[in-house]
């Protein structure tokens, strides 16, 4: 099916003469790609910029639910409205509000009103004691999911045209890291703070009801949320270095013009 429904996506002048032609050391190499992306300093303040935005939010979404039911008191038809009215919400600021946003204000500012949405959403969950405020961080939460499409959108306009296969790798291979590093992270913050997350035996009544709320020995039971505040507000600092890509392209094309106006 690859061999003869898919196209091919690299360029003329990059494809191999045939398929028996070979491959020397340079083109096995697979840092040469890294390397050579990490000279782009667009492109790695990108990369530095997901792993510090994706890092809390794999974290916050590895442990919310059971936060919500063992410290605030959600029941769990609670935490399952919860999650639908928020998963409604990513749906509709990914397909409505982020086309709107990029085709407004362009994808850099995007990416500064997601990690807006984000950080305050984060905030609201690190502080928050009742439920009312719970729901208004998940509304924040979920126009928040903006964030990463608008930044793999920017990485895929920045990269060159051979480059594109590389450069989503390594976005994907930091979330991937970020899956790994954030849950820990909250983790060990959530111990640290004395908030058992764990479910007890027999917690639970059967019903759906409110099993009650965990008992904290310090009075920060979000610390883990007020990390993330911190690592999404440096992710919003690397965001104020970026450059749209059009800027880039349109002064390519300038030039261009510009050569073919001169005799």
């Amino acid at each position: 099916f690859i061999l003869i429904v898919v196209p091919e996506s690299l360029p003329e002048r990059v494809r191999p003469a045939s398929w028996g032609a070979p491959i020397s050391c340079e083109q096995a190499d697979p840092f040469q790609s890294i390397r050579k992306i990490g000279q782009d300093k667009n492109i790695l303040r990108l990369m530095i910029m997901v792993f510090l935005s994706y890092l809390p939010e794999s974290g916050q979404y590895s442990c919310l639910f059971i936060y919500l039911a063992k410290v605030i008191g959600f029941s769990r038809k609670d935490v399952a409205t919860f999650i639908a009215v928020v998963g409604l919400l990513s749906v509709v600021a990914q397909t409505l509000l982020l086309g709107v946003l990029i085709n407004t204000v362009g994808n850099r500012r995007a990416i500064l009103v997601g990690l807006c949405f984000q950080f305050v959403q984060l905030a609201c969950f690190g502080m928050s004691t009742e439920p009312w405020m719970i729901w208004t961080a998940g509304c924040l939460a979920a126009f928040s999911a903006i964030t990463y499409p608008a930044i793999s959108a920017l990485v895929s306009k920045n990269a060159e045209e051979d480059q594109q296969g590389a450069v989503q790798g390594i976005v994907t291979g930091i979330r991937g890291l970020c899956n790994g590093l954030g849950p820990a992270a909250f983790g060990l913050l959530f111990g640290a703070f004395h908030v058992d997350l764990t479910e007890p035996p027999n917690s639970g009544d059967g019903t759906g009801n409110r099993t009650g709320h965990v008992h904290v020995s310090r009075g920060v039971p979000g610390a883990p949320f007020m990390l993330g505040v911190l690592l999404v507000f440096l992710a919003t600092l690397v965001a104020l270095f970026l450059r749209d890509a059009h800027s880039k392209q349109n002064g390519a094309s300038a030039e261009l013009t510009r050569k073919e106006l001169v005799p």
